[in-house]
């Protein structure tokens, strides 16, 4: 039987992080344990960078520093390679958010390009990841998930947008490198979902290389997962899946709400709980079909997976498994996980400081409305901190 204390070892889970480190990350934790100053200090940072007032050191040495790896590969390179000494991977996320142009999703297609080769040439990189939003306009998205008829000009658009990510999923097949398309909101989902669809049946003829991120706070993904495993099977293609609980609930909530529609999202977390280990325990039941990673902070759902691999005798280095969570969260699951031989690896942002920000404080207000996230976090990094004062203590007595 797995025993649930792993996660509690905080000396492992936080070997790299100086004494400094750790007070400034309680500090960050405790600001957004908070919810009454997230809004107010969202608002007053999206200002104060349109004023352009001299606001990026501070943001640089505070919450950027605590969630990105640097502002370029180059920058995060260190990162990676003190996480590799301790068996920890690395995914590079290119975390410019927000654009809207032809340029700039042509120049984003270039970097998830070069991310591409440079995990290809890193063994401490096994994944690439995009995110469809950065390949193209988000209402061109939500148009084809809506089956509206589009423009001439629009039809061109979509076809530029399919192309570059086609052309990704030909860059992984040619280095031999997984690759995986972030989830967004319902209601562009349906066409990302198509083509990636689309993609690992091209794809993944002989094992998963391309991956789509099943949301599980959506009711529907359970089903979904179903079907599209007969389709794999007829078809005979490999699923690559990034199971998530998923990060957009308020906003789809209120969504649904505002047009008298039922809501996409499971009734409570409860809920959501039960149909994330429903979509994990789906995968690892299918492991010959379907190749899974396990995005997620919630630490019985990584109990629950230990366990059913040891119940089936999966190997803690099949990779077939991966675990992750993000930089700078989580890491009493991350650096224990991986300190037992699991498959684990860490998703590290980057990006210009003033690009990464819409990215910064979505993560924020994130962390803010998830129940128990931030006073686990403050709990875990604050026995830390004691338990080295503990350690000085006590050999000053030794001393003595």
């Amino acid at each position: 039987m797995i025993k649930q204390k792993i996660f509690n070892d905080t000396a492992t889970a936080f070997r790299l992080k100086s004494d400094l480190e750790l007070k400034r990350a309680v500090l960050l934790f405790s600001v957004m344990g908070k919810p009454f100053l997230i809004k107010p200090g969202i608002a007053l940072t999206k200002f104060a960078l349109k004023a352009k007032l001299p606001v990026q050191p501070l943001i640089k040495n505070t919450i950027f520093d605590q969630f990105c790896g640097g502002t370029s590969i180059d920058d995060c390179k260190p990162i990676i390679r003190e996480m590799d000494d301790v068996n920890l991977s690395s995914i590079l996320d290119y975390s410019v958010e927000g654009k809207v142009n032809e340029d700039e999703f042509d120049s984003a297609f270039k970097v998830k390009k070069e991310l591409i080769a440079f995990a290809q040439e890193e063994s401490e990189v096994p994944f690439a990841i995009f995110k469809p939003t950065a390949l193209g306009r988000f209402e061109i998205w939500n148009k084809v998930s809506s089956h509206v008829s589009l423009s001439k000009d629009e039809s061109a658009e979509w076809e530029r947008v399919k192309d570059r990510v086609e052309g990704l999923c030909k860059e992984a097949k040619k280095f031999d490198v997984r690759l995986y398309a972030d989830a967004e909101e319902s209601w562009m989902q349906d066409a990302a979902d198509d083509l990636m669809e689309e993609m690992m049946r091209k794809y993944n003829k002989e094992k998963a290389l391309i991956f789509n991120t099943f949301q599980c706070y959506r009711w529907d993904r359970l089903d979904y997962l179903k079907e599209l495993h007969k389709t794999a099977k007829k078809d005979n293609f490999k699923i690559g899946a990034k199971v998530v609980r998923g990060a957009y609930m308020e906003k789809e909530n209120k969504r649904a709400h505002k047009f008298g529609k039922k809501s996409p999202i499971c009734i409570n977390k409860e809920a959501t709980d039960v149909n994330f280990n429903s979509v994990m325990a789906y995968c690892l039941d299918h492991l010959n079909d379907i190749s899974i990673f396990i995005g997620t902070h919630n630490e019985m759902s990584n109990y629950l997976a230990l366990q059913i691999m040891e119940d089936q005798n999966i190997a803690k280095n099949d990779q077939r498994v991966w675990f992750s969570q993000l930089y700078g969260m989580s890491d009493q699951i991350s650096y224990n996980l991986a300190s037992k031989g699991y498959n684990t690896a860490k998703l590290v942002p980057f990006g210009p400081v003033t690009d990464v920000v819409p990215y910064l404080l979505r993560r924020a207000e994130e962390n803010s409305s998830v129940k128990g996230q931030t006073s686990r976090e403050l709990t875990l990094l604050n026995g830390e901190i004691n338990r080295r004062k503990e350690g000085i203590q006590n050999k000053e007595q030794i001393v003595a």
